[in-house]
């Protein structure tokens, strides 16, 4: 009866200790993601950290990895508690909290902006921003190409009435693969590769980058709501660790991060070659500067912000003010 007795109290002791145990007993925070638009390469990160166990490995769960209809989309439906985590154009972003969107960046992925105007080789060689002037432009106009492309205008002494505008709906690349447009403007981690293998392989097309031209800005990266920062802070921290880790994980494996992603990404299967080729075009491009050589992969400054938002205001492309230190937040970058 005795032994019995201690046995019962040890099984309880052992229990409560299990209970009492740190990260044992809670539940995991359950997150979700809204990406700016279908798959690409630079969503890698997130399934990577799925994938690996970081998010699991710092008390998170994501739910779902949502793919969007644009940048301001996205930034509305992080704003308004849609999700938790978004993925999208940090220039986007800017101009978004000059409309009152509080949304702030945690993390800049690509410290150059990929975006450029794109021709085929054989129709149109881009080799300067003049070169685009008298052409038809395949533009959508309510997403983050076209804040880019009022801006490289303006930037490069060119206005809207130099071209003729023909609005289309993304995706773009059968517009120019059809001849309907000259050029479009896009991403050279995005469209390009599966562009550029529809059109003839390397060489068929023939691109300007933007930053090479004025466009001196981030390109995407993740943020979330001024509302998870107040009320969340150490969800958002745990979650912006797990993403650094897959960062560092995906520009040291991208080919292994694109199977990743072609594997749990709905309709990726057999597409892990472009994801390889669009990550690669970041890593080759993108992803590092002297800022994240010294400080790690998504590093930002308030500098570069400043810098940012100065440009899409001197170029047009900004209404109102942003303050730089508003836009976004390093706090969670530093170790």
């Amino acid at each position: 009866m005795l032994r019995r007795s201690v046995c019962k109290a040890l099984a309880g002791l052992t229990t409560a200790a299990i209970l009492a145990a740190p990260g044992l007993a809670s539940a995991a925070d359950q997150v979700s993601v809204q990406l700016d638009w279908v798959v690409r390469g630079n969503h890698a990160m997130f399934f990577v950290a799925k994938e690996k166990g970081y998010f699991a490995e710092n008390g998170i769960e994501v739910t779902e990895i949502r793919k969007g209809t644009g940048s301001p989309d996205a930034m509305r439906l992080v704003a308004n508690g849609n999700a938790e985590f978004g993925f999208g154009d940090l220039p986007t972003l800017a101009v978004a909290r000059s409309q009152n969107v509080p949304v702030v960046a945690l993390a800049a992925v690509n410290q150059r902006s990929p975006i450029g105007m794109i021709a085929l080789a054989k129709s149109h060689q881009l080799k300067t921003p003049a070169d685009i002037r008298g052409l038809n432009i395949g533009i959508h106009p309510a997403g983050s190409t076209y804040i880019f492309y009022k801006s490289f205008l303006a930037a490069n002494g060119l206005t809207e009435a130099d071209m003729k505008m023909s609005s289309v709906s993304p995706p773009y690349e059968s517009y120019l693969l059809l001849g309907r447009v000259d050029a479009v403007p896009g991403y050279i981690d995005a469209e390009v590769p599966e562009l550029e293998a529809k059109a003839g392989g390397p060489g068929s097309l023939s691109i300007i980058l933007g930053a090479d031209y004025g466009y001196d800005v981030y390109g995407s990266g993740l943020f979330t709501s001024e509302a998870m920062i107040k009320d969340k802070p150490d969800v958002v921290k745990r979650f912006v660790a797990a993403y650094l880790k897959a960062f560092q994980f995906t520009a040291e494996h991208p080919k292994e991060a694109a199977a990743i992603t072609a594997k749990a990404a709905p309709g990726y299967a057999g597409k892990a070659d472009v994801l390889a080729a669009q990550l690669q075009a970041d890593i080759d491009h993108t992803f590092a500067d002297a800022d994240t050589k010294a400080n790690g992969l998504g590093w930002m400054t308030k500098d570069k912000w400043a810098n940012t938002i100065k440009v899409l205001t001197d170029q047009g492309a900004l209404k109102g003010t942003v303050a730089a230190d508003a836009a976004f937040t390093d706090a969670y970058l530093k170790p």
